[in-house]
Formats: structure tokens, sequence, C-alpha cells
């Protein structure tokens, strides 16, 4: 089949399509819609062809910003969403929402929304969000921006909460005085794309952290991604603040925006089969960065509301970082999603993380696999640009990881991975003649937490049960009511559904809350979920359906053991089996929080008709989600990868 396509933008194009038939529209478009005709015709007989009109219509070129903010009672944001367009007439609705896919609800008000639009710039709109007078408790409201007929929209969330912390991304993104507070914007000045002589896009990340050697010598911390472009990077090359994402991809030297604070050091190789970091570091330039190693909004609140600039916690742990544990809460300060909190919901994970040479992410460099890594999850935890941010413990502020690779599950919860810290500072000396390196920091202490919440067992809970898992349950509750026994603290049994697997049938079994009862794994292979209840509650029928995971019981260490010994025997084989499999590690079963579990990482594009319940005699958790891949700049959803339109470069600017 020869492609053919016709009409389309009159700056922009047409678009592209592939030898296979698969259309992409142009990145952006200067009227409100166009008309593309895609004609296809036979390469023998080319006489015989057919034609579908296609309409065109801008969408959003970016997330919107902010993406996520904490506000207290009465407090204001101004939100700003910017469309693939330069010229028309298109505009940006605002909403309020009480989720994020829909269109009525949500708390507080907002202004009447103002447009600016320029055929030498995109069209961008802005409204402005005030939260209501009382916030009696934690809750998200969504503004949702919507466009035109064809449907396109995004939104962000605010966290309405009772402490009145204000927190936006906003001073993460923008240029600031130095010398600077780090879990900023932020990444190698040669981080871009260019066709020709124009750059068509670029990438940045977050400085996270500093660390210093043994003479004092002080050294930004962030991703080798991020620093040292995946390898392709050279030593001495300048680090800028804020990243080029952040200032229209116009690299430092080729115009006003950004200033070198650091200039590449060293970095752990990702080709190395010895690497098991994605690391590097940059020599601070002098007076740029704040020596006490203060991060962006890791301190108390202030006056203002806004949270203060504070270094890490290093006292209990002399710099060195301190281990992760399940379900510990950690805290982030990234240049997307600026301070926000998560749990650890994984550890010893071994994960594969595909690489790409180009910020469009069209060049694949090399799929790697890291092992004993860190996951942590949460609604709105991080996003494409937090990548080189340090993770804390909330508890302390003691560094636990660097996270460097994420995503969103089938479950819309944010799914983050991180280097060990420990093993990060150990790999880094190595490429600096084995000079010990520690974090800069202070005194631990407190962080605040700002949480959005994790949805996954809300969402889990909300998946309709198929006709062939209601058939199932119904089987394998005739076999579990012969379990049934108070006196044992086996109160009752029920239909219910799986959160360790969406979208599976369970078999829900009440027991005593005094009880420690032990109740088999699957019943006629049907997943089982423990629920400690009443027999009240269960005479009268009024018993949960599920255990939250806020607040429930930790597993014991010997579990925790058993279960890494288990992930070590069957995490080689399950991923060479099937390439569905990125990642598995060991994790808390949210069927019966008690027990550990295997957490395997699945491939939603190729998810396979069957996954195994029960695997080493472990209850097998899944992540339904896309591979994960680093991004410095913004995910893929949106109709467009380019964050700038296409400029003129110098000759000296180096491409990718």
């Amino acid at each position: 089949m020869i492609w053919t396509l016709t009409g389309g933008d009159p700056v922009a194009g047409a678009g592209t399509i592939t030898p296979n038939g698969a259309y992409t529209p142009p990145s952006y478009l200067t009227a409100d819609r166009v008309e593309v005709i895609v004609t296809g015709s036979l390469k023998d007989h080319p006489q015989i062809r057919a034609s579908a009109s296609l309409t065109v219509a801008p969408g959003f070129q970016q997330p919107l910003t902010p993406q996520n903010a904490a506000l207290g009672p009465g407090g204001t944001v101004t939100v700003s969403g910017t469309l693939a367009q330069a010229g028309g007439g298109t505009a940006i609705q605002f909403v309020l929402s009480n989720s994020p896919s829909g269109a009525t609800g949500g708390t507080g008000s907002l202004s009447a929304p103002l447009c600016q639009r320029s055929t030498k710039s995109f069209t961008s709109c802005s409204v402005t969000y005030t939260a209501p007078t009382s916030v009696p408790a934690s809750t998200v409201t969504y503004v949702v921006a919507l466009t035109g007929s064809l449907g396109a929209r995004t939104e962000a969330a605010v966290l309405l909460n009772p402490a009145a912390v204000t927190s936006t991304p906003i001073s993460h993104q923008t240029p600031l005085a130095i010398p600077m507070a780090l879990g900023t914007s932020g990444g190698n000045n040669n981080d871009f794309d260019r066709r020709g002589n124009a750059v068509v896009d670029c990438c940045s990340g977050t400085l996270g952290a500093l660390v210093q050697d043994g003479s004092g010598r002080q050294y930004l911390l962030s991703n080798n991604h991020i620093l040292a472009r995946s390898d392709h990077a050279a030593p001495g090359d300048a680090i800028v603040q804020p990243g080029l994402i952040d200032n229209n991809c116009t690299p430092n030297g080729e115009g006003p925006g950004t200033i070198p604070v650091a200039s590449l050091a060293a970095w752990r190789s990702l080709r190395s089969p010895s690497t098991n970091v994605d690391a590097a570091i940059a020599q601070v330039a002098s007076h740029t960065v704040d020596p006490t190693g203060a991060i962006l909004e890791l301190g108390p609140r202030q006056p203002d509301s806004t949270l203060a600039a504070a270094p890490p916690g290093i006292s209990s742990s002399e710099g060195k970082g301190e281990p992760a544990t399940l379900q510990m809460r950690v805290a982030k300060s990234g240049r997307t999603t600026g301070l926000t909190c998560g749990a650890i919901s994984a550890v010893a994970v071994d994960v594969e993380v595909d690489y790409y040479s180009d910020c469009a992410e069209t060049m694949p460099y090399l799929t790697k696999t890291f092992s004993n890594q860190i996951s942590v999850s949460g609604n709105r935890f991080s996003d494409a640009g937090d990548s080189g941010s340090l993770l804390v413990d909330a508890t302390d502020a003691e560094p636990v990881g660097l996270y460097f690779a994420g995503g969103t599950d089938a479950n819309g919860v944010v799914q983050g991975v991180a280097n060990p810290a420990n093993e990060v500072l150990t790999e880094l000396s190595a490429e600096i003649g084995n000079q010990p390196l520690t974090f800069v920091g202070g005194p631990d202490r407190p962080v605040s937490c700002l949480s959005f919440g994790d949805s996954t067992i809300t969402a889990s809970q909300a998946r309709s049960l198929s006709d062939r898992e209601i058939a199932r349950v119904q089987q394998a509750l005739a076999i579990a009511r012969q379990w049934v026994n108070p006196a044992m603290g086996v109160l009752g049994v029920a239909m219910g559904k799986s959160n360790d697997r969406p979208g599976e049938a369970a078999v829900l079994v009440y027991t005593d809350t005094n009880s420690r009862v032990a109740i088999p794994q699957l019943a006629a292979g049907v997943r089982t979920v423990i629920v400690p209840a009443t027999p009240r509650a269960v005479a009268l029928g009024a018993a949960p359906m599920f255990v939250p995971m806020e607040g429930a019981p930790a597993v014991d260490a010997v579990a925790i053991n058993r279960a890494l010994i288990v992930k070590r025997e069957q995490a080689p084989a399950l991923m060479r089996a099937n390439s569905a499999f990125f990642g598995i590690g060991v994790g808390q079963s949210f069927d019966n929080p008690r027990e550990a579990a295997l957490v395997v990482y699945v491939d939603r594009q190729r998810q396979p008709s069957t996954l195994p319940s029960i695997l080493g005699g472990l209850r097998v958790r899944y992540v339904i989600m896309d591979r994960l891949h680093v991004t410095r700049s913004y995910v893929v959803p949106f109709q467009t990868h380019g964050r700038c339109l296409p400029h003129a470069s110098g000759d000296a600017l180096s491409s990718q």
C-alpha cells in the first residue's frame, strides 16, 4: 500500500503516516481545525485507491501548570494551559470536578479564563482557583481543562489541607537566585533535539541533592540521563538552571534565561553490566549552590503558608542515607510536581528500564535491568521531569533513594522507581578515585507530607466483574463456606473483588478482629481476601469489603525475608519466560496485608491472558502499566512531544 496525505495546516503541514498506515498529526496547528485527506493506493495497481478525511484540532501541548498544588482555606492558585496552536481562536474551558475524569463537582471557585494568542507562540489560557474558606479535612479537587468539540482534556489536582500549607511546583521550574536551593529544574546544556538548524525539542529533569567528597568538594547529584544525557555527554559539560524545557529550549549561550551552576564531573555508564544505578554528579561552580544542601520545600511551614527550603537529614546516618522499608512514608522535591509524598510499595525490585538517546524518544538507546531497587507509589507522586529527585524518609528527612523512572498504572496511580541512596554514593565514589561521598545536610526532622492519596484499592473495587469471574467465585464460595467456624475466628464468607489482581473476583473471608486464624490463599483457584470484622458487623451485613492499606499492619521480618528468598528464585526465570513481565519485587499483599507478596510489573500492551495467583507459596500482586522508561520532558498522552516552536540554532550547538 502507498499512502499519501493532502490538506492539513498551511504552516505545520498534514502530519506523517508510516508504511503501515499509522497516522500522526502535525505537532501544532495555526487554525482551529484542519482537514487531512489520507489516500491509500495499491502498489501494483495505483489506480485502485481509497481515501478518508480526518479532522484535526489543537490538543494540549503539555500538562496544566501547575499539575498539582496544595492550598489552605481561602488560598488561591493560577492554573494555566497551553494548546498546540499558534494563531487561531480556540480557547480552553475550565471546570471544577471531584474526580480527574469528571466535569462536575469539586469545591471552591474559578475566575473567568484569560487567553493569550499569537502567531509566534502557543495559545495559552489561565484561570484562578480559590479554595473554600473552610477546609475541615484534607481532600483533593480537580481543575479540568477542556477544548473544542473533539474533546481534548487534562486536569490539575488541588490538595486542600486544614494545615493551611501552600505549595506549587512553579517555584521549582523558574530561575532561582543564587546561591540556589536544589529540587529544581536543571540539566545538561546540550540536552536538545535538532532538525537541521532548528531546535525542535529539549529535555531536562531535577537537580536533586548536594554531595561532597572527603576533601569537602561539593557536587550536584542527579541521574545519568539528566546530567550525562544517558551516556552521551562529555566531562565538563555545563549543567544549567533552570533546565531547557523551562527556557523555551534555548541553551545557555544562545539566549538568556539559564545560569550554568556546575560542570559534569562523573557518571556511572548505563552500558556497563556492573552499573546498578542511574546516577551522575557535577562539580558545583563557585557560589552558585547553597552549600548547606537546602532543597526546595523540604523545610517547615512559614508565616506566609509556604514551605521553606531546608537540607535533608543526615544526623543519624552520617550522610550515608538509610534503607527503605515497606510502607515507609517518603517525600521528594522535584521539578514537575514539587513536594509530594507517597509510600514504599516494594523493595528489592528487579526492573527493566528503557532509555532513549533523544528527547522525543524516537531513538532507543538501551534497555537496562537494575536489581534491588525501591518502588514508591501514590497519586500525583511524580511525573516526567522529576527524575533526579532525592527520596527522603518523611519522618526524619534522611535520604532513601534517587528517583529515576516511573509511570502511571492502570488504576491511575503513579509507580516510581529509585536507586537506593547508599548504593548511589558507593558507585559514584568509584568514579572519582574511590573518594567516599556523603550527602550534605543537617539534623534529622520531619518533612511536611503532601499526599494526594493512593487510589489503588478504590479503583480496583470500582471495576466490574465479568460473568466468567462471577461464575468462578460462586463455585469457590461453596468450598469457602466450609471454613466458617466462629469458634475458630472465621465469621463468614462472601463474594468480593481482589485488590492484588484488579478485575479478578475473590472470596471475602471475614475473620474475628481478635484472632490470627490462618486462611488459605485460594479457594478452588480463586483468591481470598482476608477482612477482620466483628461478629455483629458480619451478622448485619455491614462488614467492609476490603482492608484499607493506610494503617494496615506491617508484614513481619520473617515473612519479608522468606519473600526475598522466593523473589531471588523466581525473578530471573519469570522475566525470561515472558517479556511482558518487566519487574518483580517484594511488597505487601493488598488482599491480606499481613502477608508478604511478590509484586510483578506487567506491560499493559502485552498482558498475558492468565497470571498466576501464587508463586513460590506467596501471593502475587500485579501492577499493570506501560513499561518504565526514563523521560526528562513530559508524558506520552499529549498530542505533541514538542515543548517549543522550532527556532534557529547556532553552529556551536552539538546534536544528540
